[in-house]
């Protein structure tokens, strides 16, 4: 095995994590780069924030990968009137009889290994303060009951960004920020016929994934980041001048999504080409902008095999966009080999166009190259019929 080449067990669990994100997102509309997110902090153990108006199915894109990874799933949507035990389990009455105070908590966030709490900044003190203690410790108390949390991963929604500077504290603990826009108008059409169609989720395909991710977690808490961290150093000094505030907590923690993005390209040492995730960290859609217009001599070369559109929409550079058309391409040329699809000929003219108006005939990139060069063969055995 080469050197620095994630191990062969470790590539098959970045790949079946992978093929549960492609089963999560089909009949959503524009949310790859929110299901790709999703799993790259499972497996950094860091917390998502994911911010947009209601209705952007911020929800759905959620839950549709919670289920296609597996293990215990929680899911509450807050409210200024919510009580704690609505989350973590009511008291447990007859042990109170005795004097003793102990939650049930089967069930409930303590034993979820992913949680997704919408509206969470409406929860009370008390709610936020219990919440603060299993994000950092993983640890629930109260009374006599003190509970190791599995938790992987706390994904919070909120419309927008609170402005409560009491609450800070708080928001800085979802490291990752995801800004949800409605799907634009231009793919209108695709998000009206899979809203009639309302396709369900493909079920869980064979055993849960939380094995996987634990293996891929630790695979990146072992990974080497001496190539990556004076370019680190560079990036944060730059972002910090051109007034992309971030904490030293953040900073830090931010390593954890360059090893997580390593291991998943398979990779057990960081790159330059796992950096595309520093935007995330950004606190702000408008600084989020910002860091890769600040950064993006550093991003150029970002890319990833696992999370392909999620790189590429926060890098914006050639390299991500060229390994995301070359998969997208793969993809069509195997559909051809699998079934015969009516409009085949339209998404393969469609990738086309997409990779010339990207690329220049000297700019392609070789993998693109090959796959380019089989899309036309396709594109023209499939017009043939048509012309004779």
């Amino acid at each position: 095995m080469d050197e620095g080449v994630a191990p062969i067990g470790v590539e098959a669990d970045a790949r079946a994590v992978q093929n549960a994100v492609r089963r999560a997102r089909v009949g959503l509309v524009d949310r790859d780069v929110l299901t790709e997110v999703v799993a790259l902090c499972a497996v950094s153990g860091e917390h998502l924030l994911v911010v947009g108006p209601p209705g952007t199915a911020k929800s759905d894109a959620v839950r549709r990968v919670s289920q296609q990874l597996g293990g215990q799933y929680f899911e509450y949507l807050l409210g200024r009137f919510t009580e704690p035990n609505e989350l973590f389990g009511p008291i447990n009455l007859q042990r109170l009889r005795e004097g003793v105070v102990e939650v049930e908590t089967a069930g409930m966030v303590p034993e979820a290994d992913i949680a997704f709490l919408d509206e969470v900044f409406l929860g009370s003190t008390a709610i936020l303060n219990t919440l603060l203690g299993i994000l950092n410790e993983r640890v629930y108390r109260r009374g006599n009951t003190l509970v190791a949390c599995p938790l992987r991963l706390c994904v919070g929604a909120t419309n927008r960004l609170p402005d409560d500077p009491a609450l800070d504290a708080f928001a800085d603990r979802f490291l990752a920020r995801v800004f949800v826009e409605p799907v634009a108008d231009a793919r209108l059409e695709e998000l009206l016929e899979s809203g009639w169609q309302a396709e369900s989720p493909a079920p869980l395909v064979g055993e849960s994934l939380i094995p996987a991710l634990e293996r891929l977690s630790v695979a990146a808490r072992a990974c080497d980041h001496t190539q990556v961290r004076s370019l680190l150093g560079i990036a944060v000094r730059r972002l910090r001048s051109a007034g992309v505030m971030l904490s030293d907590r953040r900073v830090v923690r931010a390593q954890r999504l360059v090893a997580a993005a390593a291991i998943l390209d398979g990779r057990s040492f960081a790159t330059a080409d796992d950096l595309w995730v520093l935007p995330l960290v950004a606190p702000t859609a408008d600084t989020q902008v910002l860091a890769r217009e600040t950064l993006v001599d550093l991003l150029a070369t970002s890319k990833n095999a696992t999370l392909l559109h999620a790189a590429e929409e926060f890098s914006r550079g050639p390299a991500a966009r060229a390994e995301r058309l070359a998969e997208a391409g793969r993809q069509l040329l195997d559909g051809l080999d699998e079934s015969p699809d009516p409009d085949a000929l339209l998404r393969i003219e469609a990738t086309l166009r997409e990779v010339d108006a990207a690329f220049t005939a000297e700019d392609l990139p070789s993998g693109l190259t090959e796959v380019r060069s089989q899309l036309v063969t396709a594109s023209q055995a499939h017009a043939a019929p048509a012309d004779s």
